[in-house]
């Protein structure tokens, strides 16, 4: 084994233990789901659960620990940003310090040697090449325990604030309470241990499994297939299909040209759901000193084949 880089973290035991359950249970949860469907049908309690639970822990991630805590593209409240964080780290994708020096240090060094997560760069070429950079940048950089990026380098802005440090550290709490809410309504609602352990296969594991893969898929669909609007230096693509499920994530060749800006959907049919989350914070007055790419420097950046 060698030594991890500058700037680059190895990753402890009980996080690549983490990284395990967080992956494959939510798989096991999608396979116990379809056993229970085979007969029957899914009630609406189960569904609203999902779809609620996705939404606010997909805005956590998006809003949160993306535009927000990694790119600081806008400004809030204290309060707020702990509630972000707290939602994003209930969509199980790691505590929120290494997500947002894993998503800086990939800025840094997008698509090239020190990415922690490029389809581009497996030594094999050709189609299985090509399978294997997308697999280690859909999940197999999950147990790539080196090259991780080190939050003492990445992300020293959030280590000195002190509900930052909480949130990180209780992580596993969090994890567990976005378990135990469906577990709970379901219980209030059929009175039932098996409504109760139903709502938390569909609001707990089913809900973690599809908000994986589609934040896993802005990391290697997006990098890989899709348009090209701006001139950028990396394969950073957008996937206009991949958008509204992905609160907007999937517009990434225009994050990638415009990192800092609050919304990636930058024109009006580019539907972005994180930037309606911001814009009704800014009405409200939570969000402010909100970073936007004006005309002009979308202008600037067009690719030449637009």
């Amino acid at each position: 084994m060698t030594a991890a880089g500058p700037g680059e973290l190895e990753t402890p035991r009980w996080q690549r233990v983490g990284n395990l359950v967080g992956v494959f249970l939510p798989i096991v949860g999608l396979v116990a789901a379809i056993a229970l469907l085979w007969d029957t049908l899914v009630g609406p309690v189960e569904l609203a659960l999902t779809a609620v639970l996705y939404v606010l822990t997909g805005v956590g991630v998006t809003v949160g620990f993306h535009r927000l805590l990694t790119h600081r593209s806008f400004e809030t409240t204290r309060i707020c940003r702990t509630v972000f964080a707290v939602l994003g780290s209930m969509s199980v994708q790691g505590p929120v310090m290494h997500w947002v020096a894993d998503h800086r240090k990939h800025h840094v060094y997008t698509d090239e040697e020190g990415d922690p997560h490029s389809p581009h760069l497996h030594p094999r070429r050709g189609p299985l090449g090509a399978l294997a950079g997308l697999w280690h940048a859909h999940m197999g950089w999950l147990w790539a325990y080196r090259g991780r990026g080190d939050p003492q380098r990445y992300a020293r802005d959030l280590l000195a604030q002190p509900e930052m440090r909480f949130v990180d550290r209780t992580f596993l709490l969090w994890v567990a309470l976005g378990l135990v809410i469906p577990f709970l309504i379901g219980w209030a609602v059929a009175a039932t241990l098996a409504g109760a352990l139903t709502a938390l296969l569909w609001g707990g594991l089913v809900r973690i499994f599809l908000l994986h893969h589609v934040t896993f898929a802005i990391n290697s669909l997006c990098h890989f297939y899709g348009r090209r609007r701006f001139a950028t230096d990396d394969e950073s693509r957008n996937v206009f299909w991949l958008a509204p499920m992905s609160f907007g994530e999937a517009w990434h060749n225009n994050h990638h040209a415009f990192p800092t800006s609050a919304f990636h959907g930058l024109r009006r049919r580019e539907l972005d759901p994180g930037a309606w989350v911001i814009r009704g914070l800014a009405r409200l007055g939570l969000a402010w000193n909100v970073r936007t790419a004006s005309p002009k420097r979308q202008a600037e950046r067009l690719s030449p084949t637009t």
